[in-house]
């Protein structure tokens, strides 16, 4: 059954149609892709996708149905959901139920029977745009549809990081004794990042993203973490001064995808919107002073602007370029050299992804140790 009609409009004017699926009616957001033939459940429960509809570029989509263990957060956070052809039947002894049970429980607006190859192909060459679902009675005629989404506010200069971050702290206990106690910052934070920190003996205080910067500096901590999030990270600007404070504290940082931009602009580098920026957990990066190449996981669709000779001058000492991105050159990691503080652009956590980079918080808990003298 193919279901009653839908529109998946751009705000270039391109139209497609296919069928309703998920929740009826109009839905708004900035058309992103994703590369990605896995782990769907995480990708559309990520904070950092609030605000965007997304394209799956693999076919079939569902086939695994939904459990309760994958969430990367309590609900789901894609605008719209656009795929070729979702499964007829979820197949997994993990389900409980089907993709499509939850996009219509959440309100989530989706449209089938897409060419989504088609789709990507066109953002890949106009880059990300403002787009919209229309379903039901929210149809009408291809101008008034384009009006609408061209009505809808861009992602450039958009601060989502209140709708996404928690608005009171919680603790994710350590496995096995406390060996270090981290506050991280909820930009927007994904399940598996607390708990991978847990499984190396930190105890994480997950914060507002408003948090009081005395807090993190008052000697209750041994680090800090940034999340990933969407939005621009130019409008993040309180954000911005927290990370400024615990940088002249010197207490060791850690930043990743969004976290990176904005340890960047603390920094006093210059963030930049990409053209359709990189999604998916198959983007190769390299580590500039081995050379060695993971495969990563990556949602983000702003980028730090550095030097081409991968140093720079900040407030806190000098900084470097430690990773690039093979497929377009775009910086995938930063640090300060003087002090403990560095970050990268993609998701070590990798949830859904390739487990390459998980080594980096390994980095971060040596980094605490002799931050303490431990080492």
């Amino acid at each position: 059954m193919l279901g009653a009609p839908a529109y998946f409009v751009l705000e270039d004017g391109r139209v497609f149609s296919g069928n309703a699926w998920g929740a009826l009616g109009v839905t708004f957001g900035e058309a992103v892709f994703v590369t990605a033939m896995s782990g769907y459940q995480e990708t559309i429960t990520d904070p950092s996708y609030c605000g965007q509809i997304l394209v799956q570029t693999a076919v079939h989509i569902g086939n695994t149905g939904m459990n309760d263990e994958d969430p990367e957060s309590d609900q789901i956070w894609i605008s719209g959901y656009v795929v070729r052809d979702p499964s007829r039947i979820s197949s997994n002894w993990r389900s409980l139920r089907t993709l499509d049970s939850d996009l219509i429980s959440q309100n989530i607006v989706g449209i089938k029977n897409v060419d989504t190859r088609a789709i990507t192909r066109h953002l890949r060459d106009r880059g990300a745009m403002r787009s919209g679902i229309f379903s039901g009675s929210e149809i009408k005629s291809n101008n008034e549809m384009i009006a609408k989404v061209k009505a809808q506010p861009a992602m450039q200069g958009s601060n989502l990081t209140d709708q996404v971050s928690t608005k009171l702290e919680y603790v994710i206990e350590s496995v096995g004794p406390v060996k270090f106690r981290v506050a991280a910052i909820d930009l927007g934070i994904k399940r598996n990042t607390p708990r991978l920190l847990a499984a190396r003996g930190v105890e994480v205080t997950v914060v507002p993203a408003g948090v009081d910067p005395n807090f993190l500096t008052s000697g209750k901590f041994d680090g800090v973490f940034l999340s990933n999030g969407p939005g621009d990270p130019a409008s993040a600007t309180k954000t911005i001064e927290t990370i400024k404070h615990v940088l002249q504290h010197k207490l060791p940082l850690f930043g990743i995808c969004f976290g990176q931009q904005l340890l960047g602009r603390a920094l006093g580098l210059e963030t930049y919107k990409l053209p359709f920026g990189h999604r998916g957990i198959n983007q190769p990066v390299q580590e500039i002073s081995s050379g060695k190449v993971a495969i990563t996981a990556h949602n983000h669709g702003f980028a730090v602007k550095a030097p081409e000779n991968n140093q720079f001058d900040t407030d806190f000492g000098q900084g470097k370029v430690t990773h690039r991105c093979l497929n377009d050159n775009v910086v995938e990691g930063l640090a300060l050299i003087d002090q403990p503080a560095f970050s990268v652009q993609y998701h070590p956590e990798a949830a859904a992804g390739p487990h390459d980079a998980e080594p980096l918080f390994d980095q971060f808990v040596s980094m605490m140790a002799a931050h303490k003298g431990e080492i």
